[in-house]
């Protein structure tokens, strides 16, 4: 049995410091590793970046994460990415890892991903350039993602993603912003791998539960939602179960 310990949007910055951390000095005993779904920072400063490499560093489980939407607000990005590293923190980007976690072999492959809409009422690549720029940004980061995804020799894969691969984990949003807060091509990413959980973040008035249409279970981990410091999920066991941590 892997535990992965999950949570998104957690928004750190210095006067966030502290709130996190004594659930997180529990984790060795309820998980082998901590994935954390994206919108680490407020406003992607750098600065923000060291306040979450403070809190969610330095810890006796890996860490591994994709940015969000507010980590790229400031267009630092890449210095976000470098201060996290620095601090042992795994990014993903349209990249992959693998952990060995008591004989087996974890495999995580992520990116933030992007918007466009679902099956039935999504974005096309057709008109202006501008819509063939957000269209294609949103195939080309879900087209790498599933060639990360099948790249992974495992025992076990998970999809890490801040935006949304299917619209049933949006479900109290309002519909009207489906489009921005995910898109379909995700999902068709994950279903192309045999992915065993996909997890993503960015709708904090979402639902927590849905599935791929290729039967992939997906679990919305946004703080706001799971509304405590991280769930557990276990994976190399009958079905994807969850233990409730400590807020």
């Amino acid at each position: 049995m892997i535990r992965i310990a999950a949570v998104g949007d957690v928004h750190v910055d210095k006067d966030v410091v502290g709130r996190y951390r004594p659930a997180l000095e529990e984790l060795p005993e309820r998980a082998d590793a901590l994935l954390i779904a994206g919108d680490l920072t407020r406003h992607g400063t750098v600065e923000e970046a060291r306040c979450f490499a403070k809190e969610f560093g330095g810890l006796a489980v890996p860490v591994v994460v994709v940015l969000g939407n507010h980590d790229h607000q400031s267009d630092l990005q890449d210095d976000v990415t470098a201060t996290l590293t620095d601090a042992g923190i795994t990014v993903l980007e349209c990249s992959a890892t693998v952990l060995e976690i008591r004989g087996h072999r974890l495999g995580i492959a992520g990116t933030k991903g992007f918007g466009g809409g679902f099956a039935g009422a999504c974005a096309s690549n057709f008109g202006e350039r501008e819509m063939k720029d957000f269209v294609g940004t949103t195939e080309d980061l879900a087209n790498r993602l599933g060639e990360a995804l099948r790249s992974v020799h495992c025992d076990a894969l998970v999809a890490l993603t801040h935006y949304a691969p299917v619209p049933e984990t949006l479900v109290g949003e309002p519909l009207e912003i489906y489009p921005f807060l995910g898109c379909y091509q995700l999902g068709q990413a994950i279903d192309s791998a045999p992915t065993a959980l996909a997890l993503h973040g960015h709708a904090h008035h979402g639902s927590e539960r849905g599935r791929t249409p290729g039967g992939v279970p997906v679990r919305n981990v946004a703080h706001p939602v799971i509304k405590q410091a991280y769930n557990v999920y276990q994976l190399l066991s009958e079905s994807v179960d969850t233990e409730l941590a400590h807020a």
